[in-house]
Order: C-alpha cells, then structure tokens, then sequence
C-alpha cells in the first residue's frame, strides 16, 4: 500500500517512523502547504495527516485513495462526510495522548496558580539573594483540596484528569456537551451550574457543532471571579475574544491555553495582545506530545493501516 504522511516534523525530529515505513510503500513529508497537497496526493493509497486539512477538494485530487489515517485523537481537520460518501475509511488513534495530556493539564495549573515562573525568575535574577527575607510571597496561590474541579469532555482524558484532581482533594463534576449518558464516577450537572460552582475548570472536549464557541462572554460571565480554566481540548471550543476580555475586565482570575483557534496563533489574536499577561499561561498545542506519547501514535497509525489492508475494522471513526 502506498502511504504518504504530509506533516510529519508535527511528530518531532525525535520519533521514529519505522513502524510504517518497514511495513509499507511510505513517503513523508515534513510539512506540506495548503498547494502542496493536490501533487501529494495523487496515487496515495493511504493518506496521513496530523494539522493537514482533507477536504473534499484533496479527496476529489486523489482518485485512488482508500484510507485517510490522523497521528490525532480528533479528526476535524477531514472532511468524514465526505469520506463517507467516496467509501474512503478515516481512522484516528483514541487514547494514545491520555496520560501526556492528563500530566500536561496539571502542569498548566500550577504554573497558572502557582506563578512558578514569576519565582523561578525572582530567585534567578539576584532579587531572592538581595530581599534580606527568607521568603518572598509576592504572588499567592491557592492550594486544589476542596475546590470544585469542573470537567467539560468526560472521555479518557477527562476520567484521567478527575481522578487526578480527587487524589489532591479537589471535588469533581462535569457537564456532558454531547448529550451522551453514561454512568460516571462523578457526578454530572448542566453546563450552566458547572460554569457557576468550579473554581477550576478544564476542557478536554473536541471540537464539533456542538462545542464551537461553547465558552463565549455569556458563559464567562457565569463563573466566579476567582476561577480559572484549562484548555487543552480545542481552541475552538473557547471564544478567544471574550476569553481576553474576561480575563482583562477580572471576569475570572485567569487561563492556561495549550491549544488555539487558528495555530499557530496569529499575532493580532486577541489572547496575544491580551493586557494581564501575568494571568495567563501558554504552551504550543503540546499537551499530547511526551516521548511515550507519539511512539504510541505511530505504532498505533501503523497497525490502522495494517488493519485496513486485512480488511479489519481499527479505530474508524466511522
């Protein structure tokens, strides 16, 4: 099977492809742009793609394509209804990300609460060794224990991230957006009272017609000024407008992105010209990618094309 993978350098210079390149005719590409692709395509059997968009266009350019396989948990960057339609298979890798972005979440946490890069520098740059105190309590932070952790996207990655929070004594409710009911360890409230009671919510949703925009001004102005949210679902689910608005006006005490609308951002995107700085942390759509994470998306990419070939059913999203 001839397989071409369009971004590859989005898995790191560090990962090694072998899992598919000693099982397949594979050619890869580090980056493709948007008028690369048409050329790419043509005579793949199997397309695969981790930010490359798959609309209808590139499937209309690739006559022989069978396949089209993301190194990702979410897919909406292809166009599956198409697919479907063209009886072209999508196939994506679930859980393979759990515990990098569960750890990840975390690490966005304490570094927005916990202003660890504010002390790291105070102790750097002589201003520790000149205070004359044995302390420096120049930004408080709050501690989780007994705090309401909210959790928006309840799948592996949210259960991951709940059970996390109770063991640091935080109490765990979640809103479901896709309507799904499932019996949970924690209790499930509408999205309304979840906005209004945590102190700390996270978001681990994909984004769909359903999630788009679902954090907007309104939904902000639910929350306490004290709370503070983590994406590292989708940029898309949070409105980044009303977010810096928020975020300026103290609306909420502040916000830890690791994913964005358009990426990488723009910079006029309002959470770069955003005025309190120091109440938001940044990281570059990297909650997914420990080592262990993306050797994982590989052999798991790899056994998705093997399965097709065997005309097995593995991991298809539809």
């Amino acid at each position: 099977m001839r397989v071409v993978i369009l971004d590859g350098a989005t898995m790191g210079a560090d990962i090694d492809f072998t899992p598919i390149t000693s099982r397949f005719d594979a050619v890869i590409y580090d980056r493709t742009a948007p008028d690369e692709r048409f050329a790419r395509v043509r005579g793949a059997e199997a397309v695969v793609v981790n930010k490359v968009v798959i609309d209808r266009e590139i499937i209309d350019a690739a006559p022989e394509l069978k396949l089209v396989c993301v190194f990702a948990v979410g897919y909406n960057n292809i166009d599956v209804e198409y697919c479907r339609q063209k009886g072209i298979r999508v196939r994506n890798v679930p859980d393979y990300c759990r515990e990098s972005v569960a750890q990840h979440t975390f690490a966005l946490l304490f570094e927005l609460i916990e202003s660890l890069g504010y002390y790291d520098a105070f102790v750097k740059d002589g201003s520790y060794s000149a205070s004359g105190l044995a302390n420096h309590l120049g930004r408080p932070f709050m501690e989780i224990a007994d705090k309401s952790w909210g959790i928006l996207g309840m799948g592996g990655i949210g259960r991951a991230v709940a059970r996390a929070a109770e063991a640091f004594g935080a109490h765990v409710s979640y809103a479901s957006l896709s309507g799904a009911v499932r019996e949970e360890d924690w209790p499930r409230v509408e999205l309304n009272r979840l906005l209004k009671e945590s102190d700390i919510l996270t978001i681990h949703s994909p984004l769909n017609e359903k999630t788009a925009n679902i954090i907007d001004r309104r939904a902000l102005a639910l929350m306490k000024p004290t709370a503070v949210i983590v994406n590292v679902g989708r940029g898309g689910v949070i409105n980044s407008a009303d977010l810096a608005e928020a975020i300026d006006a103290g609306t909420i005490a502040g916000a830890a992105i690791d994913v964005f609308t358009e990426e990488p951002p723009r910079a006029d995107d309002p959470l770069m010209t955003i005025k309190a700085k120091e109440k938001i942390v940044f990281s570059p759509h990297i909650a997914w990618a420990s080592v262990e994470a993306r050797a994982r998306c590989v052999a798991v990419t790899a056994e998705n094309i093997a399965a097709f070939e065997r005309g097995k059913e593995h991991n298809d999203v539809w």
